[in-house]
């Protein structure tokens, strides 16, 4: 995708043929750093402070970061250290476990000399992995905004509704719910993005919109309580978000917040579709609200906001009284039966146990094979 004007992903390999270059999130939309990731603990120090973010761009970070920590330690007690460390980074998003047990497969069998050689080749595959589940979910979802389109008047456009960021920001390229998007906005289909602020960390007024604005597509940024209005007066066409992780009966987990849209989309009838990128998927897990663990963030992200003052400084403000309990969790869970569909890289279909089974037999046979490993 494009940021200043030049195509790039989210992730790439630097000129030293080793280590990592990443966005360093926290900066957007004020400022574009490019942030070098050389050692294991840069890794898990740009997963746990959101420096990189986004369940699919979280997995490749962490493949790279298992390369990383094999470079300097190939021994199988290096290995575990490693994964143990990057897993614990972030508890939520299950494409990290799904690229680190990727990665340490490939190793697992190598002699030490030759194991971080294996493990570079295996996050690569990864990241090009992603750009090519993730076009093939924008494929999917622009023949659903082609059907939205034939039921408008010559030039109307089609309105989105998304939450928090799902896109190249948050993958290697392209973005999960954003693909679709993109992909008709290259087409020429008029498209318009209502974009959730996303509290606390803001990630749909400083990621979805900074990345939207850079490529073009119109949007207009709105605060989180604004889309059931929305909904309730015919401005919103579908909704469509991203997904942390999605259970075996099709629940899925996603940015706090994302359940109450869904509630407002069934209330007044307008689609609510989750962009699947298959990693994302947990065959392990049927019950999302009783089995997923929600991650619980620092009061901080709450309690202040950041943002650049008039004279050009970014500053962070408190906007609550000092002293206050603050809950801040993560993400929330939305039931299958509030979900339209799942745009996958297979097509889209329906959140359930069955349709999910019979689309991703591969993945779910390897979760059986692994519990049974466990037992």
């Amino acid at each position: 995708m494009k940021i200043e004007g030049r195509a790039t992903r989210s992730i790439w390999m630097e000129a030293d043929g080793w280590s990592v270059g990443i966005i360093d999130q926290t900066l957007l939309p004020h400022r574009v750093a490019r942030l070098r990731l050389a050692t294991l603990d840069d890794a898990v120090r740009a997963i746990a402070t959101m420096q990189t973010r986004g369940a699919p761009l979280i997995g490749a970070v962490a493949a790279y970061g298992l390369a990383l920590a094999l470079r300097a330690d190939a021994s199988d007690r290096g290995l575990g250290r490693a994964y143990d460390a990057l897993l614990a980074a972030r508890p939520t998003a299950i494409n990290l476990k799904w690229a680190l047990d990727r990665v340490a497969a490939a190793v697992r069998d190598a002699v030490p000399a030759e194991r971080a050689a294996a493990a570079y080749r295996r996050a690569g595959e990864i990241c090009d992995e992603d750009v090519a589940i993730n076009a093939a979910i924008g494929r999917h979802g622009l023949d659903l905004i082609e059907r939205l389109v034939a039921g408008k008047r010559p030039g109307e456009p089609v309105n989105i509704l998304t939450h928090c960021n799902a896109g190249w920001l948050a993958t290697v390229d392209l973005g999960t719910a954003t693909a679709p998007i993109y992909m008709a906005h290259d087409r020429g289909i008029a498209v318009h993005v209502w974009v959730d602020e996303t509290r606390p960390r803001n990630q749909g007024a400083s990621l979805t919109a900074f990345e939207l604005g850079q490529h073009g597509v119109p949007h207009t940024v709105i605060p989180d309580n604004t889309g059931g209005h929305l909904m309730q007066h015919g401005m919103v066409d579908f909704v469509i978000v991203g997904t942390d992780r999605v259970t075996a009966r099709g629940d899925v987990c996603n940015k706090i917040g994302t359940y109450l849209k869904a509630l407002a989309a069934h209330d007044n009838g307008v689609p609510f579709y989750v962009a699947l990128p298959s990693p994302t998927l947990d065959f392990t897990v049927s019950d999302g609200l009783a089995e997923i663990p929600i991650e619980q963030r620092a009061a901080a992200e709450v309690t202040g906001v950041s943002g650049r003052t008039a004279d050009g400084r970014i500053e962070t403000v408190t906007i609550v009284p000092g002293g206050t309990p603050v809950a801040n969790f993560g993400f929330d869970v939305t039931p299958a039966r509030l979900v339209s569909g799942l745009i996958t890289e297979r097509g889209i279909i329906a959140a359930d146990a069955r349709a999910l089974a019979d689309a991703f037999p591969d993945h779910a046979s390897r979760a059986v094979a692994t519990e049974r490993a466990a037992e």
